[in-house]
């Protein structure tokens, strides 16, 4: 009897507040407790810090012995990409600040993580940094997001609950700024073959980060496993000393890349000019004609070994432009290849329509497209869809229509409801457009590339045609690149069908590609880098 006592008294001290074991959300002299989550991937081969802080206030003549943190994850979380965990202290007071390391994680699961140490807290402000390694081999598409935090303060236990928790993901640095005596990449293009591959293909700016005019050339890297690692990089458009000028004034550059999967052809468009200086941007240097020297040509080169080796750069210029135009040029990003075997590349082309564009030049630009009946024997171009648009992407909706995705120059100022993508449909191939319901209102922009891809997937056992689309999900800056999926044609994206990656500024443009039938790959560009995160299909679309 006197053991029962014993025990049943201990059980009900345990569940008394301020007794050891029990949680608390508040404790004596804590006047302010904050949770801070930066929601962004975390790199491979890099030191991800304060990426989670814990801020605590304590008042005048508290003390606390701080002995243990526990980072309680969500269901389904997946910590064994992460290597190792480091906290740091700070804390502030009106007469000092001292910074020192608390500990390292001594217990990383799926459920828990514990990080163990001994500092006395005081009187002032107190933040504990928390800096993530992971492993070289991290699997791309595991994350895990932490729901609450618990303290341990002397005998006693405070939660402080997260809000909005946040799935911490792996990325890859595909490419850096300065690697391979390259300042910046930029304009990614992101296709998978139909044995897997996936071929990256990007603007290699050697001195700066400025657009065309300068010395630019395509790069491409190549994956074989998904994703997970990377071949060398490989120049595969330069045109050289082209006319006898130097390189910086034969740039070729905003790299659009297709996969035609009945051929198993990989092309890849991209803008080329010849002439004009390297201070000039070619968007107002190109002028009207064909040549080189005066005009922006649109290239295209080709593989048929899956990557392994391309063609020489193929001009199709004359085939596609009209003279009278200021400027015709690709995407970027990415192509698609119809049901038919049709290849389309998005394009857009500047025409003097008679009045001034949104831009201030002469031209309006309109975005197209551009595509061949024949394999890429040749190739002929559709109508403007719509004045003012730029930088498009393209998909085959579910009855076989185009829909092009596009950048609006409207969106500079508008940051009304009426911001948003421009979008229209064509059943004829381009040849006449319709707006779309949705055209300026669904898909909110700063004014920048965005990716739009589509796929057959399962959910819930039945097969549906899944649009994804990427961009900062932002009106005013580049930031917050996001994906977003709708399973109706675009008609409606879901606010629990979309995914945050990155809440950080970039440059902004994406481009993304089915890495397999349950997962997307998306590569993006940070500032001067392009990142490459796989996300699976499970985690965009709640089933």
């Amino acid at each position: 009897m006197r053991n029962y006592l014993l025990i049943l008294w201990c059980v009900l001290m345990a569940s008394l507040p301020g007794c050891s074991g029990a949680l608390q959300t508040e404790l004596e002299g804590v006047d302010e407790m904050l949770i801070q989550q930066k929601k962004v991937p975390l790199f491979i081969e890099k030191e991800n810090q304060d990426v989670f802080q814990i801020h605590l206030d304590l008042e005048q003549a508290m003390t606390y012995d701080l002995q243990k943190i526990t980072l309680i994850l969500s269901e389904g979380s997946q910590t064994d990409f992460v290597k190792s965990i480091d906290v740091s202290w700070t804390a502030e007071s009106s007469q000092d600040t001292t910074q020192k390391e608390f500990g390292k994680a001594t217990l990383i699961t799926d459920e828990k993580i514990e990080i163990e140490g001994a500092e006395t807290l005081t009187e002032g402000s107190h933040s504990l940094s928390f800096q993530f390694v992971l492993k070289d081999n991290a699997a791309l598409v595991q994350r895990f997001s932490i729901e609450k935090a618990i303290l341990k303060l002397d005998r006693k236990q405070l939660e402080i609950a997260v809000d909005h928790p946040f799935a911490y993901r792996p990325a890859k640095v595909l490419r850096a700024a300065g690697q391979d005596q390259c300042d910046t990449y930029r304009i990614p293009g992101l296709v998978t073959t139909n044995v897997g591959t996936l071929i990256a293909v990007y603007d290699n700016r050697y001195n700066n980060s400025k657009d065309l005019q300068e010395d630019i050339d395509i790069g491409m890297s190549r994956s074989t496993d998904g994703g997970e690692s990377w071949e060398p990089m490989r120049v595969i458009m330069n045109m050289g000393k082209w006319g006898g000028r130097s390189e910086r004034l034969n740039g070729i550059g905003d790299p659009s890349v297709l996969y035609d999967h009945v051929t198993g052809t990989i092309w890849v468009a991209a803008l080329w000019m010849s002439g004009a200086t390297e201070k000039d941007m070619l968007w107002w240097a190109s002028k009207p004609g064909l040549s080189p020297e005066l005009t922006g040509q649109f290239m295209v080169a080709k593989s048929t070994d899956d990557g392994l080796t391309w063609s020489e750069p193929i001009n199709i210029t004359e085939q596609v432009k009209d003279p009278a135009w200021q400027l015709l040029l690709q995407g970027p990003g990415r192509g698609i290849t119809l049901e038919d075997g049709t290849l389309v590349f998005p394009a857009q082309f500047k025409a003097d329509i008679g009045e001034k564009a949104l831009d201030g030049g002469q031209y309006t630009c309109h975005s197209t497209i551009v595509f061949s009946k024949d394999a890429g024997e040749s190739w002929e171009i559709g109508t403007g869809a719509k004045a003012n648009t730029t930088e498009a992407q393209v998909v085959q909706l579910s009855d076989g229509s185009l829909m092009l995705n596009m950048r609006d120059d409207q969106n500079r100022k508008d940051k009304s409801e009426t911001n948003g993508r421009a979008v229209a449909v064509s059943t004829d191939l381009g040849t006449s457009w319709e707006l779309h319901p949705t055209s300026n209102s669904a898909l909110q922009e700063s004014n920048c590339m965005a990716s739009i891809i589509a796929a057959d997937i399962e959910i819930k056992g039945e097969n549906k045609r899944a649009l994804f689309f990427s961009n900062p999900n932002n009106k005013h800056k580049r930031t917050n690149m996001t994906i977003k999926a709708s399973l109706d044609d675009g008609m409606t994206w879901p606010d629990e069908n979309q995914l945050e990656l990155n809440e950080e500024g970039g440059y902004g443009y994406s481009c993304m590609t089915m890495v397999d039938e349950k997962t997307v790959g998306i590569l993006y560009e940070g500032v001067k880098a392009l990142y490459f995160q796989k996300v699976p299909v499970a985690d965009i679309i709640q089933e």
